[in-house]
């Protein structure tokens, strides 16, 4: 399996601050690649280097074998992408807006028609097609976008928070186009800031922080790689204290709601132990007790802040 994107060192500056230092990764062809990173991590500057919106101060990006700086349109070619601002002419209509992204792709006139159609059915939008896009709502302008993202049948798309500000349902049915654009072959790279998206759809993961990759790996070994984050959640029938929980060992950390407890260890077994003996000797009732893995969400929080896993 061949590399659909690869970023070789790319490193780009602004006014002196280091947007983004010598990140590199590679994409498979077939795969949702998941690239998470906070506000400021360097991950839009970094879509916009790998689709030749922004030059490089060093390095480069190959997109289906071509270098986007040196071949920027064979590259572009294989390219469908979401950017994080919204690239369609509101004063035009959906149809136009398809027409016009069609044009700049070279497609023959009939394809572009035929695949218009296709696209503006399947993502409910045939029946406004003649509607100006500034009549939108946010769902509807959205659709339109993947719809323009995948009119030249790119085999790549890149999404940066394509489901972002959407209610549960549009976003839903994006993700569920996503997914069936990758299962028909085509690959994604993908830019969110949701942990369970980026946890249900994607096959690896990079997180970026300021502006230098930090891991790159699936999900699943993420969240088996930091095994202090493991939890056990605890709900009593009374209110207790969090510095008394905090005494029993291996807890690491403990968070308290009320009479619910979340307590992160190493150990889940030993701490098992220790809270049924904590509310025994103080005549609690454990009204409910589960263990769960680390979230990818914990995951990223503590590699973000300065944690040990690479």
């Amino acid at each position: 399996m061949g590399a659909a994107i690869e970023a070789r060192n790319l490193t780009k500056q602004y006014n002196g601050v280091m947007a983004v230092n010598q990140v590199s990764f590679e994409v498979r062809e077939g795969e949702i690649f998941g690239f998470l990173g906070p506000n400021g991590a360097g991950k839009t500057t970094t879509i916009r280097m790998i689709t030749g919106l922004v030059k490089p101060d060093e390095g480069t990006a190959y997109v289906a074998g071509y270098d986007i700086l040196k071949e920027p349109v064979k590259a572009r070619q294989h390219l469908g992408v979401v950017p994080e601002v919204s690239n369609a002419y509101i004063d035009l209509t959906a149809w136009e807006n398809l027409v016009l992204i069609g044009k700049l792709y070279g497609l023959l006139r009939s394809v572009l028609q035929e695949n218009a159609v296709r696209l503006l059915r399947v993502f409910g939008l045939y029946h406004v097609k003649d509607r100006a896009v500034r009549s939108f709502s946010k769902g509807m302008k959205q659709r339109l976008l993947l719809c323009m993202a995948l009119v030249s049948e790119p085999e790549i798309l890149i999404l940066d928070e394509p489901t972002s500000g959407l209610d549960v349902e549009s976003a839903r049915f994006l993700r569920e186009k996503i997914v069936q654009f990758n299962r028909e072959g085509g690959t994604v790279f993908l830019s969110t800031h949701n942990m369970e998206e980026a946890n249900t759809l994607c096959h690896r993961v990079a997180i970026i922080n300021r502006g230098r990759i930090v891991t790159v790996d699936t999900p699943e070994n993420l969240r088996a790689r930091i095994t202090e984050l493991q939890r056990v959640e605890v709900v009593f029938d009374k209110h207790v204290e969090l510095r008394e929980l905090l005494k029993i060992r291996a807890v690491r950390r403990a968070l308290l709601a009320g009479c619910r407890v979340r307590i992160y260890t190493p150990n889940p077994p030993e701490v098992i132990e220790s809270i049924v003996d904590f509310a025994r000797e103080r005549s609690l009732r454990i009204l409910s007790l589960n263990t769960a893995a680390p979230s990818l969400e914990d995951v990223f929080l503590e590699l973000v802040k300065g944690g040990s896993v690479r």
